[in-house]
């Protein structure tokens, strides 16, 4: 499992997004269902709800469109085992994140490379810079204000001898790569980013992953860095103040 991309913010509401996109909403229904609607999360961590964007078909024969949903951030496998209480195992790995040179080889990710593409939808990212205990936060994210949005990979997951017309339960991991540029300084991987152009292309679930998509770099030119306060470290804060830049240190008074 990768360490890094485990927390980000997702300021944008899901219907809002939808309509920006031009992608059917299909988060109100699941939001009242689990009563649990997203609202900004400026820490967001693994096991989230988080909106994704996915391309579908609703009749075999009809043309895919992009909706977006709401899945559980960690991948579950459709092999993951089912605990007393019916809910799934989760004392493996969290699988938040998928090497991109490994996801249409991986055991875990190769069948949702091949159909169950996704883009996950954020402000930014935060990674951390230092020695233990001695770390800086950084936060990544769009200069332009946009949302960015990275590639990740989805799947279903049931409860073992669940009737296959029950709702599955609906869980994605976010796809990693080298880190390039000035990011590089602050950790050796990054999220993929998928530009607007690439967006169809990348979750067309018709078409075989593109390759040249897994080694591309494709919103970088947007990206910007910032350190943030060490507020972020604790996933009980969330708020705006977490990404705003980080204070300076007050200057140490010198005896002359």
């Amino acid at each position: 499992m990768e360490t890094m991309c485990g927390r980000f913010a997702v300021t944008t509401d899901p219907a809002l997004l939808a309509e920006k996109i031009k992608a059917i909403d299909e988060t109100t229904a699941t939001a009242s269902a689990e009563k649990d609607p997203p609202r900004p999360n400026y820490n967001v961590a693994p096991t989230t709800t988080v909106a994704t964007v996915v391309k579908r078909h609703s009749e075999p024969d009809d043309e895919a469109t992009r909706r977006v949903r709401l899945m559980r951030w960690g991948l579950l496998p459709p092999w993951a085992k089912t605990a007393d209480d019916g809910a799934p195992d989760t004392s493996g790995p969290l699988l938040i994140n998928a090497r991109s040179d490994k996801v249409t080889t991986s055991p875990a990710f190769r069948s949702s490379a091949k159909a169950k593409r996704c883009l996950v939808p954020m402000d930014g990212w935060y990674e951390w810079k230092g020695t233990k205990g001695n770390k800086t936060p950084f936060f990544m994210y769009a200069g332009d204000g946009e949302p960015l949005f990275m590639a990740g990979l989805w799947t279903t997951w049931r409860p073992k001898g669940a009737d296959k017309a029950s709702k599955p339960l609906l869980s994605c991991t976010i796809i990693t790569t080298d880190a390039a540029g000035p990011l590089a300084d602050i950790h050796d991987r990054m999220p993929l980013t998928i530009s607007e152009r690439d967006w169809d292309h990348w979750l067309d679930p018709d078409a075989p992953v593109d390759e040249g998509l897994l080694r591309g770099h494709g919103d970088l030119d947007r990206i910007e860095i910032r350190e943030v306060s060490r507020l972020v470290n604790s996933v009980r804060n969330n708020g705006p103040e977490l990404i705003e830049p980080a204070e300076p240190e007050p200057e140490q008074a010198t005896l002359l």
